[in-house]
């Protein structure tokens, strides 16, 4: 069973830090800095992980002493030399990487040893996706996430570690358990 990792990207009144069974989240870079840090007291006395993820990801995150970031390589054609660039600026951190769903870049992104990998999944192409999950899973050792597009997307069948969802279709798949 995958683990599940809950994407912040709204300020909310909802405490899901302490209301969920996920021991990760990913918080949008452009929520107000108020917000995210007392997003983060909450997550270090509950020992959860907090990630960023955005334009200003790796700026906030050492300003605001998050466990990581996550990062979009999805459009970008030096994937190797972005990496090592977030590497040298946050060394200490968790990176988790977004990538093309193509077995070169997913390659590319795993020789340089993210924390993590991401293949995002679109009703349409989610044949091939879960094609290069299973082939992914295969051949490598990291860890690799899987995130629905798509609301109808059935990401049951994917060998993932973990799922990353948002808090509206967390709570749809609990209440269906």
């Amino acid at each position: 069973m995958p683990k599940f990792i809950l994407r912040i990207s709204e300020k909310s009144e909802n405490d899901y830090i302490r209301d969920t069974e996920a021991e990760c989240f990913i918080y949008s870079s452009s929520l107000p800095d108020d917000y995210l840090e007392e997003e983060i007291k909450k997550a270090q006395s509950a020992d959860k992980i907090i990630l960023l993820e955005g334009e200003e990801a790796e700026s906030k995150a050492k300003i605001l002493s998050v466990d990581g970031i996550v990062v979009d390589l999805s459009e970008t054609t030096s994937l190797k030399k972005e990496i090592c660039r977030i590497r040298a600026a946050l060394p200490h951190s968790f990176l988790g990487v977004i990538c093309r769903n193509r077995r070169h870049e997913a390659m590319i992104v795993s020789e340089n040893e993210p924390d993590f990998i991401i293949f995002r999944i679109w009703e349409e192409g989610k044949e091939n996706t879960l094609e290069l999950a299973k082939w992914y899973n295969e051949f490598f050792l990291l860890q690799m996430a899987v995130e629905p597009m798509d609301k109808q997307v059935d990401f049951t069948s994917y060998p993932a570690d973990m799922v990353i969802l948002n808090p509206e279709d967390y709570k749809i798949l609990v209440a269906k358990k």
